[in-house]
């Protein structure tokens, strides 16, 4: 099974949640402006799986997709681009560039998911990123991103869940914190998937980035010149005892083990 798997599609299953993520991003969006947001550009795109939600979404809606690597974004074009329909297909655009310096005019909304900003690893390269994001934003645009943290973040540990592709076949999602520098917050993950026949695909994602914290980021963010950052914080289903799904400005977050939230940058 391991070797008919497609690692972007086992990523797309068990890593992304695109319909939840545009679902966050229009209503904060309306919550925030008196406008519709129509240009959309994805930093770290990857295979544009967001980006094609944002299409896909509203007839006037247009994407871009930025991402360094090559090979995975021809795979987005021939397994999520060819999805879409001829008139969806003239309103996205995908880039082999470096998202730092990328500059392919003004949108509204810009969207750095999945912690991908973390792969930079000083303070001045992840402000320069900022800088170039807010060049790139509209006048009202804003900046969405993901973080995340708790005190089992810096941890060394492997945790697993279990999950099925678009075809229903069943597989282990499992990720690595494999070691991490307390000096200079640098650590190594790695995504491993194993299957019902006990076959595995070992290090199919390794990620070496720097663990930034709630506070670094709001102040760089500040620093590159964004007028207001807010801290979307998960609420908790008190009968569950675990998040719900509903994200909400926060000053005061949890101290839980492990925890994802959401930072809105308004330009």
């Amino acid at each position: 099974m391991a070797a008919l798997a497609d690692l972007h599609v086992l990523y797309e299953q068990a890593v992304q949640d695109v319909e939840a993520e545009i679902n966050f991003v229009e209503q904060t969006w309306a919550e925030l402006r008196q406008r519709p947001a129509v240009v959309l550009r994805e930093d770290f795109c990857g295979t544009a799986n967001t980006a094609c939600e944002w299409v896909i979404r509203d007839d006037n809606h247009h994407a871009i997709g930025v991402d360094l690597d090559s090979d995975v974004l021809n795979w987005g074009r021939l397994n999520r681009l060819s999805q879409l329909d001829e008139e969806q297909l003239k309103r996205i655009e995908l880039l082999n560039e470096d998202v730092a310096q990328t500059c392919p005019g003004q949108v509204d909304i810009i969207l750095a998911m999945n912690f991908s900003y973390y792969l930079f690893m000083k303070r001045q390269e992840l402000r320069d990123y900022f800088i170039n994001v807010l060049d790139g934003l509209v006048s009202d645009g804003i900046l969405f991103l993901d973080a995340y943290g708790g005190y089992e973040a810096p941890m060394v540990l492997t945790e697993s869940r279990e999950c099925q592709d678009e075809d229903g076949n069943k597989f282990t999602y499992i990720w690595e914190q494999a070691s991490f520098n307390p000096i200079d917050s640098s650590m190594n993950c790695q995504i491993h998937f194993e299957f019902p026949d006990e076959s595995r695909i070992d290090h199919a994602f390794d990620y070496c980035w720097r663990l930034w914290t709630l506070p670094e980021i709001r102040e760089i963010l500040y620093e590159a010149g964004f007028s207001k950052v807010d801290i979307y914080w998960e609420g908790t289903d008190e009968e569950q005892n675990e998040g719900n799904g509903i994200y909400t400005p926060s000053e005061i977050g949890d101290a839980d083990p492990g925890w994802v939230c959401y930072i809105v940058c308004q330009a």
